[in-house]
């Protein structure tokens, strides 16, 4: 069975919604105005709705036919990327700084897609929970959300998430069992040195060299201390330090990120960067200041809803376009924690376009988006099927 029918009805509405909320991006905790526009559609279908989980998160409530009692919940992520948009696209981003470089505007049409079908046939035994993320990108928006008592709120028995992803060919559906998705650290070393004129640099205590000397022996945590049968990624991302060309400054700033499976890895990583940062500080007779945030958990799907979303994508996509060979992901998304608090699975929907995501060129594919409403709504047919 391809898309269904009567969303594909709907489509050119979902495109109107997808761009609009891509003209307009908020980021993390900021999603005002693309909360607002999620609560109003909901509540226009007869959708039950709860905002402010989460700070800016929204909840929708639908019950379906019949006296069932289980939960499904099904997440979408709302917020935008702090980086300037560099397409011609006519709906490109009109807010500077701000742009939907990953595609979360189109993941929360889907969604509100799914609401609208789902609302209109209620072919479906059970509740659903339509959850709209805030600050999916770095800033803890799922553990906000469970924070606020989401699921204490709004128990689930099972939960489903999904991605665009331009490494894969429109429509292909990629879903596996077991980790997915890395868990991830971000850090912040700050080496606080002493400055002095650029043209006398034995009178400084120097923290570019340092940052420079500290950075190029993290890059051997991962090649030299990490099993190699083990993936692990360190990722120094920034660097800041300095404003004159004459001046060696008193600081300087490493940033960045590292990206694990194992547990005992991600560790020993977290160690090793503390370590070396101890030596250099005793090397250089400087003060260096290690800050490491736990930002993401692995991503775990289990096997049970894995199998799930497999059936359901090769009734909608096709059997050649549904891929469940596994291949774990480095990249990060705070969908995890949800999977930490309730089972169930997040997959991959291809689209057309080889622009990666956090790129200023990505661009989401609108063809994509009856496509992911109908895995959702399916899912739903599928695992509250109303008695015969």
């Amino acid at each position: 069975m391809p898309t269904l029918d009567r969303i594909e009805g709907f489509a050119d509405e979902l495109t109107a919604i997808r761009r609009d909320l891509h003209a307009h991006p908020e980021i993390g905790f900021e999603e005002v105005r693309t909360s607002g526009i999620v609560a109003e559609k909901l509540e226009s279908w007869g959708v039950e709705v709860h905002r402010g989980l989460g700070t800016t998160g929204v909840v929708g409530v639908l019950r379906g036919n019949g006296s069932g009692t289980k939960r499904i919940g099904l997440r979408a992520d709302m917020d935008a990327l702090p980086m300037e948009e560099n397409t011609n696209l006519k709906w490109r981003s009109t807010i500077p700084g701000r742009f939907h470089g990953c595609g979360h505007d189109g993941h929360t049409t889907m969604l509100l897609g799914t609401a609208r079908y789902l609302a209109e046939t209620r072919n479906f035994d059970g509740t659903v929970h339509f959850i709209f993320q805030p600050a999916e990108e770095g800033l803890g928006g799922a553990r906000a959300m469970i924070k606020d008592g989401l699921f204490d709120k709004f128990p689930c028995d099972e939960i489903y998430g999904l991605h665009n992803a331009p490494d894969m060919n429109h429509g292909e559906i990629a879903i596996f069992p077991g980790p997915g998705m890395a868990a991830a650290d971000f850090f912040d070393i700050t080496i606080t040195g002493y400055g002095a004129h650029g043209a006398m640099p034995e009178r400084s205590k120097d923290p570019v060299v340092i940052a420079m000397t500290l950075g190029q022996a993290m890059q051997t945590i991962v090649s030299r201390n990490v099993d190699p049968l083990k993936s692990a990624v360190l990722s120094i991302t920034q660097i800041h330090s300095g404003s004159a060309y004459n001046v060696i400054p008193g600081d300087a700033k490493l940033c960045g990120t590292v990206r694990t499976f194992d547990e005992k890895i991600r560790l020993q990583i977290r160690e090793r960067m503390r370590t070396l940062a101890a030596g250099m500080a005793t090397a250089f007779d400087v003060e260096i200041k290690v800050d490491i945030r736990d930002g993401f958990s692995v991503l775990i799907n289990q096997e049970e809803q894995a199998k799930a979303i497999e059936e359901v994508a090769r009734t909608i996509v096709g059997d050649d376009n549904v891929f469940t060979k596994v291949r774990p992901k480095m990249g990060s998304e705070d969908f995890a924690d949800m999977l930490q608090a309730v089972p169930g699975a997040y997959f991959w929907l291809g689209q057309q376009g080889s622009v990666p995501v956090h790129n200023p060129g990505y661009y989401l594919d609108d063809k994509i988006l009856p496509i992911g409403a109908s895995m959702f709504a399916r899912l739903i047919e599928t695992r509250l099927p109303v008695a015969v």
